[in-house]
């Protein structure tokens, strides 16, 4: 395995496909391309793709085939189950469903509560986990300024809560500002009222080893393409029994055990879970490369958050030097994986990021972050007008240059302004007269 080393250290860490990636610029030169946008979809693992390439050959219908290759790619998806559960440090009577990401996920567990069910939650939560949520017992706390004001503000609106069923939903780390939740103290407060707690874990899992019986969190969502498995799997993972009783999240072959006629309607005898949630053929090669993913990333804990440490603490000093540079905040005494969100007074962040993108070939978010009620009210405390912010987020694949070149070109493009033309065009700024030549396969 090529590993890549950052010049300051001898971290070493998993290599992504696409390190070497060269992109052009308005300029008409090309460069090497700095994605810090890890936090949207993070590259492929070189080890996942190797998996996924491994499998391909064998690749077959699951759990209906008598074929060999069936029979190969049958043991490859229930194999993975056990992979993932072991990844996050689930209970054996915990089932796995595996759907597309965590808004797949989060949207099953809100299919399969109880009815009348009170749901608790803050409301910095990504949209994935914020708007599932239906009926008169949904609460949705406004987010606390640090971690005690957390733990006291869940302890006021569970003991406020009706008589029933309860259910806490809480980010591992923030979507927004990368900050680290107390969910393992969150989880005490829900346990002494009764609640149970699903943990959104998008952007924890790519950054974290999880342990579900250490954290006491009773379901986990999490999406491959945050993980390093750009292959379009997700999964739940967690308490069988409110699965179980619910009815199928989609309906199809595979969730069901058998369907009779009767004339005028059709039996349906309904599988049990996890396939009861898993309709229609089953995303193999996601699940697969998901899997292979998780497994990677166990091993190489300590160099993965040594690595982004190190380099989101060279980031946050060099953005700091920026004019008019407003970090973004929610607790004020939260650790951080490593996501910065920020504004730059006077600039639009969306003009920024196309200018990094244009100019610099660096990748980076601007807007909202599927997080609209936060970043809105996090903008505003920082003192821009507008309610949108960049986002640099590190990962695996960032280097040592990369994060000195976000820095240097925001510094210029904020004191000596732009080298190109720009115009807002629908909504987003473009690159006037962008000659830039899309690669091949999408001529």
């Amino acid at each position: 395995m090529t590993l890549a080393i950052t010049p300051s250290t001898t971290t070493a860490v998993p290599a992504v496909v696409g390190a070497d990636l060269r992109v052009p610029l308005v300029t008409g030169e090309r460069v090497t391309y700095a994605n810090l946008d890890h936090a949207a979809s993070a590259p492929c693992l070189q080890e996942v793709r190797d998996a996924v390439d491994e499998l391909l050959p064998w690749y077959a219908s699951v759990h209906r085939g008598a074929g060999f290759a069936s029979q190969v790619s049958t043991r490859v998806y229930e194999q993975a189950r056990d992979r993932i559960r072991k990844f996050v440090g689930a209970r054996s009577s915990d089932t796995v469903v595996f759907t597309r990401n965590t808004t797949d996920s989060l949207n099953l567990l809100a299919r399969s509560v109880p009815r009348n069910t009170a749901v608790v939650l803050f409301d910095s939560e990504h949209h994935a986990a914020l708007l599932p949520w239906r009926g008169p017992h949904v609460q949705r706390i406004p987010a606390p300024s640090s971690s005690g004001a957390a733990l006291a503000a869940l302890d006021r609106a569970l003991a406020a809560a009706p008589v029933g069923p309860r259910l806490v939903i809480v980010t591992g780390a923030s979507n927004v500002t990368g900050e680290l939740w107390p969910v393992a103290e969150l989880a005490k407060v829900a346990r002494r009222h009764g609640a149970r707690v699903a943990l959104d874990a998008a952007q924890l899992a790519p950054h974290r080893p999880i342990d579900a019986r250490e954290l006491d969190v009773d379901y986990i969502a999490f999406s491959g393409h945050k993980i390093y498995a750009p292959f379009g799997a997700g999964v739940l993972v967690g308490r069988a029994d409110w699965l179980q009783q619910a009815q199928p999240y989609l309906v199809g072959g595979g969730a069901t055990s058998k369907v009779t006629d009767h004339g005028d309607r059709l039996g349906v005898a309904w599988s049990a879970v996890p396939e009861r949630h898993e309709a229609g053929s089953p995303n193999v090669v996601g699940v697969h490369a998901l899997a292979a993913a998780c497994e990677i990333l166990s091993r190489h804990w300590e160099q993965t958050v040594a690595h982004e440490q190190e380099l989101l603490a060279r980031l946050r000093e060099g953005l700091r030097t920026i004019p008019g540079f407003r970090e973004l905040r929610i607790l004020s005494d939260a650790d951080k994986v490593g996501v910065v969100s920020f504004t730059v007074s006077g600039f639009d962040a969306g003009f920024l990021a196309a200018a990094l993108s244009a100019e610099y070939g660096i990748g980076v978010r601007d807007g909202a972050f599927c997080a609209h009620v936060i970043v809105g009210r996090l903008v505003k405390q920082v003192g821009s007008h507008e309610e949108r912010a960049v986002r640099a987020s590190i990962g695996l694949g960032t280097t040592v240059e990369h994060v000195d070149r976000l820095v240097a070109a925001l510094r210029t493009l904020v004191t000596e302004g732009p080298k190109w033309t720009y115009a807002q065009r629908d909504g987003r700024w473009v690159a006037e007269d962008d000659g830039r030549t899309l690669p091949p396969f999408l001529a």
